[in-house]
């Protein structure tokens, strides 16, 4: 089964495109040992209104080896049925490329993965050739420094529309990996999206960066878009249980933006 296929049902299950960021910080959460039962609550409490998982590499790093640890033992833990997307954003010669692949897809065998796209289309082609998984390439992200590089005019076309077409390319040329897009929700005007093709999104932004979900309303898209709540579920009103927030999250954005 193609990524696309399985996030599509995904989607269907749910009723929502809600991604649940899994970004542990130790500090906030009673420090290093307490993070796997902390993963474990939010995993479990939230999997069933959850279209994907994505964890940060950045999170797990920071805690040394235990953070790499801590992240092998939940992925093999994690939801069959629940596409995992693991936020790398790598980038390096293809020599290189091929390592960090068959770490993600072979080793630890998670669904998807982001990457940066700047040192081109070669660099992304160790990932292209993988049965039933996905990349996700950086093309608006969701900080205001995106305007310095990728919302920048080449001729009469955005830097960002240079780097959709790898997705166009590899589609072309019949690759096993789906290609996608991160494009953030608070840059995703309609000048923006309007030059957008229907290749599958993931959308942060929203939330604590203040995304607005009426962005991404009448666009027309049939592609699996999903959208990402990290801080809003693990450490925003923590009054409120890990479940009802994913629930709230995924009712607002199943208003907002449906899945057809």
């Amino acid at each position: 089964m193609r990524y696309a296929d399985k996030l599509s049902q995904r989607l269907t299950t749910t009723g929502s495109r809600l991604c649940v960021g899994l970004d542990p910080r130790p500090d906030d959460s009673g420090g290093i040992e307490a993070i796997p039962e902390l993963l474990k609550r939010v995993v479990g409490e939230t999997w069933e209104y959850a279209a994907a998982f994505k964890p940060n590499m950045a999170y797990f790093e920071a805690m040394g080896i235990r953070g790499l640890e801590i992240l092998e033992e939940m992925l093999g833990e994690m939801p069959k049925e629940v596409p995992v997307i693991l936020d790398a954003k790598r980038s390096d010669i293809g020599e290189t490329q091929k390592y960090y692949a068959r770490s993600y897809f072979e080793n630890w065998d998670v669904d998807a993965v982001t990457l940066n796209p700047f040192l081109g289309y070669d660099t992304m082609e160790p990932f292209l050739d993988w049965e039933g998984k996905a990349i996700y390439i950086l093309a608006v992200t969701s900080n205001p420094g995106s305007a310095d590089f990728q919302r920048q005019m080449v001729g009469d076309r955005y830097v960002f529309e240079l780097v959709q077409d790898i997705c166009a390319r590899a589609k072309k040329e019949g690759r096993k990996t789906d290609v996608g897009m991160v494009v953030g929700l608070t840059n995703a005007s309609d000048d923006v999206l309007g030059r957008i093709q229907d290749f599958p999104l993931l959308i942060p932004g929203l939330g604590a960066q203040g995304g607005d979900l009426e962005n991404m309303a009448g666009k027309g898209r049939v592609a699996p878009d999903t959208i990402n709540v990290s801080r809003g579920i693990m450490y925003k009103e923590m009054e409120k249980g890990y479940g009802q927030k994913a629930k709230e999250w995924a009712d607002k954005i199943a208003a907002a933006y449906p899945c057809v």
